[in-house]
């Protein structure tokens, strides 16, 4: 029996949930056996107390990169479009999900906001460079059609538990809708 091939980010997440179950020592020590395991040689970086997010912007990720980038749990800079291009969105719909993931998850923390309305899907999209749809409006009401948000109120939406799980656990997938 076959089980089936983890993506890089579920893999990553589970070596994290793994990890914040130990103190630091134990933390480094298991790293470095891990590597030893699986035949990955040189040596590991000088292991990172596991922390929440840091909450300011630390500059931009590069010259051809747009609005703020934060670090996350695993230390490495995350903006709209280097997500992106890490989920690999192949839809309106799943790019709305992830503009909602980043602004709840790992948005610097004045950018952090519960819900989303079409002009943030207009604004991230862009900072993304992924193609505007025709009627930005109505991707957030099909979104929702399709069981990713919930609405607390008129315009705005809020990301619930299926759309959560799309892009922490599912995407990148050629299957997801």
């Amino acid at each position: 029996m076959s089980e089936k091939k983890l993506t890089l980010g579920q893999a990553i997440d589970q070596i994290i949930g793994a990890l914040e179950q130990l103190d630091e020592a134990s933390r480094a020590t298991a790293i470095q056996a891990a590597c030893v395991h699986v035949g990955v040689s040189g040596s590991p970086p000088a292991p990172v107390p596991m922390q929440p997010p840091t909450t300011a912007p630390i500059g931009a990720a590069g010259p051809h990169s747009e609005g703020p980038v934060h670090r996350g749990a695993t230390g490495r800079k995350v903006d709209i479009r280097s997500l992106k291009e890490e989920k690999q969105p192949n839809s309106a719909r799943q790019m709305a999900c992830l503009v909602a993931f980043y602004l709840q998850e790992l948005a610097p923390e004045p950018d952090r906001k519960d819900t989303i309305s079409s002009k943030d899907l207009e604004k991230y999209f862009k900072q993304a460079s992924f193609k505007l749809p025709t009627k930005v409006e109505q991707v957030l009401v099909d979104a929702k059609k399709a069981g990713y948000f919930d609405s607390p109120g008129r315009g705005e939406y809020k990301l619930n538990a299926v759309g959560y799980n799309l892009v922490a656990h599912t995407l990148p997938s050629s299957k997801a809708i």
